[in-house]
């Protein structure tokens, strides 16, 4: 099986953070995203990837050569953000036509089981209930959960059912076939080129689609679903951050996870906080966070933040004399 993994976005809903690093490598709970979608698609026996990359790939091509540097991988580069559909056209050249391949986004978290869904003898996508499908792919299903019609951003939705960003495609090459078809005829939706658009046409082709209902799943685009998800991944990390050697005169309230050589001094840390490598914390209250590598934090309360590496923030210093019935906001 193989992986292909678009990574090529701009994040722009999580700037100022994807100015200089891209969305996929945020870390949480103690590696980046796109390190528990690598490691997902390793345990169900993927063993080839390719990434698409535009953005800072470089960056994303310098972390995966890093990690893991033994997976078969390869990586090609969408200049051009011309949508989904694009960017899986670009990697025709790259791939046996008539190979199986999964199509998982860089920047979304969800639980599955991977290897049930390669079983599946004819491709299969991912679909999850939504209350809003009109800024969403949505899939509409017929008898035994076969996708009758796929539509891209529906302005009246027959159907909400989201496609949730993982694709499994029997045979590549007409999912190639389908997509050079568009592109060569021009073809968009919204000036894009879908992904949802070449696998309307197999399906008009008569290629058969089964749908995967996905009970949980993380989109980590905006900022309140990526706090939502380190907490969710930091409830199953192993680690026991109270027993860390940078601790000094500090309290540690589960899950929290910190990185190695970082320091906290006189602070209260937790739950649900991220901690990156080499960072130091002294005198803070920090909550519903992340905090990145090699960031400076002193005298701060912070929650429900994202704060980004090589980051410094000196909090304020008060001494007060404080007399009853008062209410002072400090803000």
């Amino acid at each position: 099986m193989i992986a292909i993994i678009p990574v090529a976005g701009a994040g722009t809903k999580l700037r100022p953070h994807t100015y200089t690093q891209p969305k996929s490598l945020i870390p949480i709970a103690g590696k980046p995203l796109l390190g528990y979608i690598i490691d997902q698609l390793l345990d169900a026996g993927v063993d080839e990837f390719v990434f698409v990359i535009g953005y800072l790939g470089d960056k994303i091509r310098d972390y995966v050569d890093r990690d893991y540097p033994s997976i078969q991988k390869q990586y090609v580069i969408q200049q051009m953000r011309d949508g989904l559909g694009h960017a899986i056209w670009l990697t025709k050249d790259l791939i046996d036509a008539k190979k199986e391949v999964v199509i998982i986004l860089g920047d979304t978290i969800m639980d599955i089981d991977m290897k049930s869904l390669f079983e599946s003898k004819v491709s299969a996508l991912g679909v999850k209930k939504v209350n809003d499908p009109r800024i969403f792919g949505v899939a509409e299903i017929g008898e035994n959960n076969t996708i009758t019609r796929l539509v891209e951003k529906p302005t009246i939705p027959k159907s909400n059912m989201a496609l949730v960003g993982l694709y499994k495609i029997n045979t590549f090459g007409k999912l190639a076939a389908a997509l050079d078809h568009n592109i060569r005829n021009n073809i968009r939706t919204n000036n894009e080129f879908y992904l949802t658009d070449g696998l309307q046409r197999m399906i008009d082709q008569g290629e058969k689609f089964q749908a995967v209902k996905i009970d949980s799943w993380y989109d980590c685009g905006q900022k309140e679903v990526l706090l939502n998800t380190n907490a969710l991944l930091l409830k199953r990390t192993s680690q026991d951050a109270s027993q860390h050697p940078g601790l000094k005169n500090s309290i540690i309230i589960e899950p929290v996870y910190i990185g190695q050589h970082a320091e906290v001094k006189d602070s209260i840390i937790g739950p649900n906080v991220t901690v990156g490598d080499n960072a130091v914390i002294s005198n803070a209250v920090i909550k519903d966070s992340i905090i990145g590598h090699y960031t400076r934090l002193q005298e701060v309360l912070l929650t429900d933040s994202v704060i980004g590496s090589d980051s410094t923030i000196h909090g304020a210093t008060q001494s007060l004399s404080i007399g009853d019935n008062t209410e002072l906001d400090l803000r």
